[in-house]
């Protein structure tokens, strides 16, 4: 297996290998770009968007600054937003549903590391998780998602939760770490 292979997979891989630092070069390089391109120019925005990401629905939004590892393991649906300085580590498959809002300055993290020092340290190894949230979501500003985390759909994620773990439909969560607050009828 190649190195991307397996980080997609979610196996221990090493991030200095040359196909995974050209493919971060060129999504910083994108993103780089899609930063500076003003708001005057939404065409443009666009257009880098849908070259960065791995694919996405009619009528999406990004604030500037949006910074990721790879651009192309994000998939969101119609009618995203993403507020001001939202960072998606996507080593693994980040996949946003339908009518998505993200808050400010949100996290939504695939990438972790071994707890083994010899393979984080001296080896240099990583390895990811997906992240899948649902359809209609709210998460809210500094908001963090962990690796292997998925959310169901019409879920609200408080400011400031950090979720370490799944949860299903029509929940309010928040806290750290998250939990149940409230049940959506």
């Amino acid at each position: 297996m190649t190195e991307r292979e397996k980080m997609i997979n979610g196996e221990l891989y090493n991030d200095k290998d040359t196909e995974l630092v050209q493919m971060r070069k060129e999504a910083r390089l994108l993103t780089e770009e899609f930063n500076k391109t003003s708001i005057e120019n939404l065409e443009k925005r666009t257009k880098i968007l849908r070259k960065l990401l791995g694919g996405c629905g009619e009528n999406i939004y990004i604030e500037p600054t949006f910074n990721c590892d790879y651009g192309k393991n994000i998939y969101v649906g119609e009618n995203f937003y993403a507020n001001y300085n939202c960072v998606f580590l996507d080593v693994c498959e980040i996949r946003i549903g339908k009518n998505c809002f993200v808050a400010p300055q949100v996290g939504l993290y695939t990438a972790t590391h071994p707890i083994d020092p010899v393979e984080r340290c001296e080896k240099g190894l990583e390895y990811g998780k997906p992240i899948t949230i649902g359809d209609n979501c709210w998460i809210g500003g500094h908001a963090t998602i962990n690796p292997g985390v998925t959310l169901g759909n019409n879920v609200v994620v408080a400011s400031g939760a950090v979720v370490t773990k799944s949860f299903g439909d029509n929940v309010v969560i928040g806290g750290n770490p998250a939990r149940v607050l409230k049940e959506i009828k």
